[in-house]
């Protein structure tokens, strides 16, 4: 049996705009306790009072604020942003000559040091994204493999991440909540260690440049 704190961590988790209204502290905390106390009976299996339910919110509002105030410590000057337009994506599904071909991808572009290439080697499938000027090369290169989709008009956001945020807990979901507040739909992520790449689609750009910009 879980503790009612548990109970009520468990069920905020499940809603980032639930956490998101504890962190900018716009929730009325006793008419939020009402509201998600039936759910906390069904975790904790007996019958709880709004006290104890609005003491766990308290709690767990201050948790979350400090986590947040760790995350932008971390930045102690705004990351540089790039943004790359003109992009698409093809996954394909995994296959015995899948990564000779991906090898030759890279050879042909590395003499393109400019060229906007990413691949993420999953477990069934590989994903690409890269630019429409490669678009040709890369759908001959891969005319043999099976295509599981093909996504074009699309455009990315780049953090230049701090050295020290790999440690900091939190950094990448502080900005794909922020977007998802907007009702912005991320396609994909891609990271390296002091990279952060979020693709979207051309239409929402703008608005997420400015969505993450104000963040820091």
């Amino acid at each position: 049996m879980i503790t009612i704190p548990e109970a009520v961590e468990r069920i905020v988790r499940k809603s980032p705009f639930l956490e998101e209204g504890l962190t900018m502290k716009i929730f009325n905390l006793s008419a939020l306790a009402r509201l998600i106390r039936p759910d906390v009976e069904k975790h904790v299996m007996k019958d709880v009072q709004d006290g104890a339910i609005i003491v766990a919110l308290s709690r767990l509002s201050r948790r979350i604020q400090k986590r947040i105030r760790q995350t932008k410590s971390a930045f102690r000057t705004a990351p540089d942003l790039i943004v790359r337009s003109n992009l698409f994506e093809m996954t394909f599904a995994a296959s015995e000559t899948l990564p000779l071909n991906q090898k030759r991808l890279l050879d042909r572009t590395a003499r393109y040091p400019n060229a906007f290439v990413t691949l993420t080697h999953g477990i069934n499938e590989t994903t690409l994204i890269a630019g429409r000027d490669l678009e040709a090369a890369i759908s001959a290169n891969f005319k043999d493999e099976k295509l599981i989709k093909k996504i074009v008009g699309l455009s990315s956001v780049t953090l230049m991440l701090p050295k020290n945020t790999a440690q900091t807990p939190g950094v990448y979901s502080h900005v794909l909540k922020a977007l998802a507040m907007e009702g912005i739909n991320v396609i994909e992520v891609v990271s390296t260690l002091n990279e952060f790449t979020i693709i979207l689609e051309d239409k929402d750009i703008d608005s997420s440049f400015s969505i993450i910009k104000r963040l820091f």
